[in-house]
Order: structure tokens, then sequence, then C-alpha cells
């Protein structure tokens, strides 16, 4: 049961950069949708502004996910082995450890809802 808790934190770590980067190429995707769609209403190219800002955007979304995944998975790496700990010891203490564990997943919870939040804005 011991190896297990490192085992966990390396997967969740994993799933962190997996999410960091299907966040980063969906949103470089509904980026270039968008300017197909403005550029066929328009009949006008981007400027190169335009591209700098829109890459800018996508970096801070990856960014905001991967960071907010990040720190939960180790956040809860470390809760949990804690949490897992003191219920071994006073079996009666397992249901308030795992509302720690819970409002550590929060952390990431409230990355991808501020990259969601960029991505809308920029979608306007």
């Amino acid at each position: 049961m011991k190896d297990l808790f490192p085992k966990l934190t390396v997967l969740s770590l994993c799933f962190a950069v997996v999410l960091t980067v299907s966040v980063f190429v969906f949103a470089q995707a509904a980026f270039a949708e968008g300017a197909a769609a403005t550029a066929d209403e328009t009949k006008t190219a981007l400027t190169p502004e335009e591209v700098s800002l829109n890459q800018t955007y996508v970096i801070a979304i990856a960014v905001m996910v991967g960071l907010g995944s990040l720190s939960a998975a180790y956040a809860v790496g470390k809760i949990g082995a804690a949490s897992m700990g003191a219920a071994a010891e006073r079996p009666e203490l397992l249901g308030r450890a795992l509302i720690f564990v819970g409002l550590a997943e929060g952390i990431a919870i409230y990355g991808l809802l501020v990259g969601i939040l960029i991505l809308l804005l920029k979608m306007k």
C-alpha cells in the first residue's frame, strides 16, 4: 500500500500533462476555425499582430490548465497520503480526510474554468 501513493501521484502528473496538451490543441483548433470564419466573411487575412495575439491566448490557456492540473496533482498526492495515514490510525477521520482531497482537486477545476473563460473571451 505504501508503494501505491507515489504511483498515483505520477499518474496524476501524467494526466495533467495530457490534459494540458489536449487543451492546447483544442484551443489552437478553435482559434484557427474562428480565424477561418472571419477570413471568409470579410475576405481579409489576419494581421501578424492578430496571429501573435491568438498564439498568446493559446499559450495562456495551456499554462492556466497545466499549472492548475499540476498543482492539483501535487496537492492530492500529498494530502491523499497524509489523509490515508490518518485514517489508518483513526478510521472515523476518513470522511473529513476525503473532503480535503476534494478541496485540493478543486484547484484543477479552477484552472480549467479560467482557461475556458479565456477561450470564450477570445471567441467573441
